[in-house]
């Protein structure tokens, strides 16, 4: 996979070599002059030469800039490349491939060649991220063929992990204590005889407290009757 900011700058480069060299035709011909330049063409039966001339020149001059600074590339690439295929079709196709073979200037169309399809190359969204179309019009830029800037980001972000919460400690669970069984007893009196309960009994069911006075008049009483009662050998 290659990598964004590497190709950024490559493209970078090449679109600076290219356009000095566009420049360079175009800032020629404005120094010959659009006339002389229009009568070369007529020469190489160029048709519309006047035409072609303004065409070459300024298209030549302009989008050199433009590919330089990174600025209208769909548009300045497109110009170009028509640039270079009448300059193949009508001026160089039929001279070879070198221009200059053997020592003597053959005017091939190599350079043409070359000139037109890197170009084209930019035309289709080849010119990388650092243009001021990529910060003027992102939209567009992206529409023209280039990724987004959020697809392999420089520098890379760091990958915020979220924290990991402490391992609360286990809570023990305690089975439930049996409650202890009141054990039966047995004498007479007990208030609690042939009782089996789980539980202390309520407040409001305990029998109410005997005062002093009664416990006195009771055994006053049991006692006048054992004095009353005969002996049972007088039957």
């Amino acid at each position: 996979m290659r990598s964004r900011p590497l190709y950024d700058v490559v493209a970078l480069l090449a679109r600076l070599g290219v356009g000095i060299v566009f420049l360079a035709h175009g800032w020629q011909k404005i120094q010959v002059g659009v006339t002389a330049t229009a009568d070369g063409f007529a020469r190489m039966d160029v048709p519309a030469p006047t035409a072609a001339a303004i065409y070459a020149t300024f298209t030549e001059l302009l989008g050199g800039l433009a590919l330089i600074a990174g600025l209208g590339l769909p548009v300045a690439g497109t110009l170009l490349f028509l640039d270079m295929a009448g300059a193949f079709v009508f001026v160089h196709g039929g001279n070879g491939v070198f221009l200059v073979d053997q020592g003597q200037a053959r005017g091939g169309f190599e350079l043409v060649l070359v000139l037109g399809l890197a170009s084209l190359l930019f035309a289709a969204g080849g010119g990388g991220r650092l243009t001021l179309d990529h910060r003027l019009f992102p939209r567009r830029a992206r529409e023209a063929g280039e990724p987004e800037d959020s697809e392999e980001p420089w520098p890379p972000p760091v990958e915020e992990t979220a924290p990991v919460p402490a391992a609360e400690p286990p809570v023990e669970e305690t089975a439930p204590q049996p409650r202890s069984r009141r054990t039966r007893r047995k004498g007479k009196g007990s208030p609690e005889e042939g009782r089996d309960s789980l539980a202390d009994p309520p407040a409001d069911s305990a029998a109410p407290p005997r005062l002093a006075a009664d416990i006195v008049n009771d055994d006053v009483r049991v006692a006048g009757r054992r004095k009353s009662r005969p002996p049972e050998g007088d039957h």
